[in-house]
């Protein structure tokens, strides 16, 4: 069994659980989100905290028990205090800015490239950092992946876009290993 599955779920005092027959609804003072429970998985809210408990044993089951209890977890805590990334743009002439709900990049391409935020995600730019912020775990990580993915940073001279708190291992160029060679 999953040691996970186990713990309970603290809810605090903003957040209100509804639980049906088949999905979880989480309330808070940043929105709703709604989950699906897989068959054999149940919940139950009791003293202010949130039980995942399997309905029967089979390895079926076990296999998704501690998963189905961290994304609950993860719902928590996006609708109370939000999830969010931090993008940093590194290379000369990159710059971000936000229009509206969209996020402009110019990062030496010939065009600027446009990212559309979905509904619940929100972008802030200030002079080299993204910000991607909302109440979905799932969304703001892809959206944070899809943002990275125009310019990955590269290993020579670490330009690009990258986590902020990600560290991009570098490569000795051409000239580094000429250097060593002797005739």
């Amino acid at each position: 069994m999953s040691k996970i599955g186990k713990q309970p779920i603290k809810l605090p005092k903003e957040v209100t659980v509804e639980i049906n027959d088949r999905s979880v609804v989480v309330s808070g003072p940043r929105g709703s989100l709604v989950r699906s429970l897989p068959r054999g998985i149940g919940v139950v809210e009791k003293d202010g905290e949130l039980l995942v408990a399997p309905k029967k044993d089979s390895s079926s089951i076990s296999a998704v028990y501690g998963t189905t209890r961290a994304l609950i977890a993860n719902m928590v805590t996006g609708v109370s205090t939000g999830w969010k990334k931090v993008l940093e743009l590194v290379g000369a002439g990159y710059k971000a800015e936000v229009s509206g709900k969209t996020l402009i990049l110019t990062v030496g391409f010939s065009h600027p490239v446009k990212i559309e935020a979905p509904e619940g995600i929100t972008f802030k730019v200030e002079k080299t950092l993204i910000t991607v912020d909302g109440q979905d775990k799932e969304t703001v990580g892809q959206i944070s992946a899809t943002v990275r993915a125009v310019r990955p940073p590269e290993p020579y001279k670490g330009k690009g876009i990258k986590y902020q708190d990600e560290v991009v291992r570098r490569k000795a160029g051409k000239a580094a290993k000429t250097i060593g060679v002797t005739a």
